[in-house]
């Protein structure tokens, strides 16, 4: 099913035309709007009419998430503060915040990509969409509201918290699709079992669309089987767009990046040089049509990779695969590089061990040290001594055949890990507190 059918099966060489006059546009409104990109230009040795097509993309500089802090509030603007209709900005909990504008094009623009994916997993009109991102500064929520305002849906502002309001309107309203974070679809589901519901049986929900944080193939299958209903990958960032920037279909292999307001790049993030299709990599992106806020080869650090080839769906957007991890987070454990997603991998694939679970970072002396706490499931013997010692052994056993690393591993209580209504929190680091 296709929101804009004739845009999501271009040509590839209609797709690269069309990309290319959008780049040569975009650098010059960044060369001549942006004081930061008019800087960086010159420190490169380059103008604007040295971009001729998308094959000159690798000529442009690279912004990092510290130029935009360092930018801040709107020195990164391209259009006259009248033209501005909505602004967006990250917490700015671990830094100075982070801001990105919107004209109304802009918006319109999010609505259509947003709306695309709710067609791609095979919603549409007259669906009802359960929004449960935040409403607010964070993108997630108004992406969710207007893209599924867009696709023709009725929409349900819940937001986040409230689970039991949540269950209670997901079963009465008849809600066909969840838009929430794959830890939160998993509180839900337990939730609903919990206050007498079956969620198969019960719900009329069908789709889920979700993202903000990594999650695992085997996560995946866990809110599948729990909700009964076929979840979907969206990808967005607040600096590029907002959730959106690219998403699965029903074929869940691969986000479809919306190629025609974004080019992605795959580069390896210590040389920056470009990795072939297929090889994982940081992800790049600049946005073609992003009127206020527009940037050039933005590093995202997150890690992905291009899928080669076409899609059995007939979309021919590129995708990248799902989000492996960051390039920023990544743990190196007596040298070795872990992903927070390769523990979830192995911890779902546990039957007697819940998907709830953090990572605890200290200091050994100089070398990093990482426990894992988890939770049995609630009908696991947890009193018995001899259970926990042979769980505990055994989830140590699999983490270090699949990822190489001794991890110590604390087994605490069913449900004394934190749920959270967002953004799960699964990494705490306590490394030189001691020092």
């Amino acid at each position: 099913m296709f929101f804009q059918k004739a845009i999501e099966t271009m040509p590839r060489e209609q797709i690269a035309q069309l990309q290319s006059h959008r780049l040569v546009h975009q650098a010059r409104r960044c060369f001549e709007n942006i004081p930061f990109y008019r800087d960086a230009f010159n420190e490169k040795g380059i103008t604007p009419e040295d971009i001729h097509s998308i094959e000159d993309i690798q000529k442009l500089p690279f912004t990092t998430k510290q130029d935009l802090r360092r930018a801040y509030p709107f020195k990164m603007f391209g259009i006259d503060r009248d033209k501005v209709v909505r602004i967006h900005c990250s917490s700015g909990t671990t830094g100075i915040a982070t801001t990105v504008g919107y004209t109304q094009r802009d918006l319109d623009d999010w609505a259509d990509c947003f709306a695309r994916v709710i067609y791609a997993i095979g919603g549409g009109r007259h669906d009802i969409l359960q929004n449960c991102f935040g409403y607010g500064l964070f993108t997630g929520g108004l992406g969710a509201h207007y893209g599924g305002t867009r696709a023709g849906c009725v929409v349900l502002p819940v937001s986040v918290g409230n689970t039991d309001r949540q269950v209670r309107l997901m079963h009465d309203f008849g809600t066909n699709i969840l838009c929430c974070t794959p830890s939160y679809a998993l509180v839900i589901a337990d939730r609903a079992r919990a206050m007498g519901y079956d969620p198969v049986e019960d719900f009329d929900i069908s789709m889920g669309i979700m993202g903000s944080e990594p999650w695992s193939e085997n996560l995946r299958q866990q809110i599948q089987t729990s909700l009964g209903i076929k979840a979907a990958d969206i990808y967005g960032l607040s600096e590029i767009m907002g959730p959106g920037v690219a998403g699965e279909c029903i074929a869940q292999d691969g986000l479809h990046i919306a190629e025609d307001h974004f080019y992605a790049e795959i580069v390896d993030p210590k040389t920056l040089a470009p990795v072939p299709d297929g090889h994982y990599g940081e992800l790049v992106i600049t946005t073609l049509t992003k009127e206020c806020s527009p940037l050039l080869r933005y590093r995202t650090r997150d890690i992905t990779r291009i899928i080669p080839g076409q899609c059995l769906c007939g979309r021919t957007f590129r995708r990248i695969d799902r989000i492996k991890g960051r390039s920023d987070d990544m743990l190196i454990i007596r040298g070795v590089n872990v992903f927070p997603s390769q523990i979830e991998q192995v911890i779902t694939e546990m039957p007697d061990v819940s998907p709830f679970y953090q990572i605890v970072l200290t200091n050994d002396g100089e070398l990093d040290r990482i426990e894992l706490q988890v939770e049995p499931n609630e009908d696991f013997a947890f009193d018995e001594v001899s259970e926990i010692e042979g769980l505990r052994d055994k989830l140590g056993a699999e983490l270090k055949k699949n990822l190489g690393i001794k991890v110590q591993i604390r087994i605490v209580e069913p449900r004394t890990i934190q749920r959270t209504t967002g953004k799960s929190h699964r990494i705490i680091d306590k490394r030189g507190e001691n020092l």
